[in-house]
Parts: structure tokens; C-alpha cells; sequence
């Protein structure tokens, strides 16, 4: 499954998460945001370690609307889904012990 990282938009966003056959990882972040810019790498790191898992972008500032659905009020937030459905969601950055601890709620 690994390779670049997508951009959702309103658009793809059941298509590309709530329909996907794997679990997905979606990272609320804005390009202006200190912290956003830390998970980065460490969501590529991520991306190349888990072949099973998607890991895509929603830009709060582009898609307003999507962040409001999922109740996002603070940037980063990132909410792992499975089947259509949220399995779990972290606010801030924790780093990758952080994002660690999410995944493993899909064991």
C-alpha cells in the first residue's frame, strides 16, 4: 500500500476512506501549523512501515467542511478509520510512540 501520501478533499474522501478495504489514517493538518510539520516525516516513516495501513491528508484550510464533520478543532488530529467507521483519534502531536499507540488499536 505504500507510496505518496494523498490529499483528500470532499470529493474522495468516502471513496478513498470510508469505502477503503484497509484501515486509514487521515491527518487533519494545515501548512502553517509548527506541529503538523513535525508529524510529517514521521507519517512518511510510517507510510513505508505499514504496507496494510493508508495514511492520507485532509488541509483544514482547504476543507473546512470535512474537518467540522469529524469535529476537529485542533490541528494535528489524526482519527484512524476502519471499515467505514472510527476506530480512535489523537490530538496533537505525540510523536511516533504516539501514533504507535493508535495503530495498535487495530490488533
Amino acid at each position: 500500500m505504500a507510496g505518496e501520501i494523498k490529499h483528500l478533499s470532499q470529493d474522495n474522501f468516502k471513496s478513498e476512506v470510508l469505502e477503503s478495504k484497509v484501515p486509514v489514517l487521515v491527518d487533519f493538518w494545515a501548512p502553517w501549523c509548527a506541529p503538523c510539520k513535525m508529524a510529517e516525516p514521521v507519517l512518511e516513516e510510517l507510510n513505508e512501515e505499514y504496507k496494510d495501513l493508508r495514511i492520507m491528508k485532509v488541509n483544514v484550510d482547504d476543507e473546512p467542511q470535512l474537518a467540522s464533520e469529524y469535529g476537529v478543532m485542533s490541528i494535528p488530529t489524526v482519527i484512524l478509520f476502519k471499515d467505514g467507521k472510527i476506530v480512535d483519534q489523537m490530538i496533537g502531536f505525540a510523536g511516533k510512540a504516539g501514533y504507535l499507540r493508535l495503530l495498535a488499536k487495530l490488533e
